[in-house]
């Protein structure tokens, strides 16, 4: 008996225990957007300098760049440049900005240390993308309205080579170890490789209809290319060590505009410019595992290097919308 009654007191203890012990489940990051920020007219791309203290927003109609200390979300520099600027890379030294003028066919170099245009390049007709390379040596300018692509040396301004693609190029963007550089040739469906250390064209990849934007995983071995469509958008998933479209990822929505991968490459960042939303991928599976209303006619999206935010150009809403993941 003394044993069925103690027997009974540890079981009751248990359950005590049990009901008043509160269950925790993991908890996991959900993307949310915790500021908007008023910046210029019609915003569209975006850059962070690499130490991540400040983002660059090229505002298309009031022609200027609204320069954000990303410590307090504030504005504190507006710096003018040429008309429509619709594109805007940061050299990895993190000295210069280069923003494309569009309207006026010239690349304004912005000095980041005091926000003054410190030179003005002419390039192509229409130019609508830049990127610079790893290493800071040169810049590529996409010509929209030429299907060429402008070669700048970074440390002279000066244009050194021109170099022919597809159709109405729109992006353009270096592979993280700075051998090629894709271009979306938006009327071809295509995309140009351009090998640098040949200074052309070496392979032409078939995408979905109307590609818009490049961006390359941080590991090097994928590329996104955002593909507009009739209804729905795409992605197509490159796979760079074959130069073959791998997958394609079925979108929610019709125009599909920019895509950045998270620092740590696990998901990718989609904006949508008539759903006002960004889906997020999951890259492992290319599955949408997320969507985040932001701003009116979401543009540009980049991520900060050191810190766990992304930033969103909302071109109808003049903001930014910062997303925290």
């Amino acid at each position: 008996m003394t044993m069925t009654i103690r027997s009974s007191a540890i079981s009751l203890a248990t359950l005590a225990l049990v009901m008043v012990t509160p269950l925790t489940a993991p908890v996991f990051a959900v993307p949310v957007v915790d500021d908007t920020i008023s910046v210029g007219d019609s915003p569209v791309s975006v850059a962070f300098t690499p130490n991540g203290e400040k983002a660059f927003i090229a505002n298309a109609s009031s022609n200027t760049v609204s320069v954000i200390t990303v410590a307090t979300g504030d504005v504190t520099d507006t710096t003018t440049v040429g008309g429509t600027p619709y594109s805007i890379a940061v050299t990895p030294n993190g000295e210069k900005a280069y923003v494309v003028n569009y309207s006026d066919g010239t690349v304004s170099v912005i000095s980041v240390a005091t926000g003054d245009v410190t030179d003005l390049i002419d390039v192509g007709n229409g130019p609508y993308s830049v990127d610079v390379s790893p290493k800071g040596t040169i810049a590529y300018v996409a010509n929209s309205d030429d299907n060429t692509v402008s070669v700048i040396k970074v440390t002279t301004g000066d244009v050194i080579g021109l170099i022919h693609v597809g159709n109405s190029p729109y992006s353009v963007k270096f592979t993280p170890n700075g051998k090629q550089a894709y271009v979306t040739n938006y009327l071809d469906s295509n995309v140009s490789v351009i090998t640098v250390a040949k200074g052309k064209v070496t392979r032409r990849i078939h995408v979905g209809w109307t590609p818009r934007s490049v961006a390359f995983s941080p590991n090097g071995k994928k590329a996104y290319v955002i593909n507009r469509e009739l209804d729905p958008g795409t992605v197509s998933v490159i796979a760079l060590a074959k130069g073959k479209v791998s997958d394609t990822i079925q979108l929610d929505f019709w125009s599909p505009e920019s895509v950045a991968f998270t620092p740590n490459g696990q998901y990718a960042y989609v904006t949508y410019s008539q759903g006002n939303t960004v889906s997020v991928i999951e890259v492992a599976t290319g599955q949408v595992t997320d969507t985040i209303t932001v701003g009116r006619h979401p543009c540009g999206v980049a991520f900060n290097p050191n810190g766990n935010h992304a930033y969103v150009t909302n071109s109808d809403a003049s903001t930014v919308s910062v997303i925290s993941y």
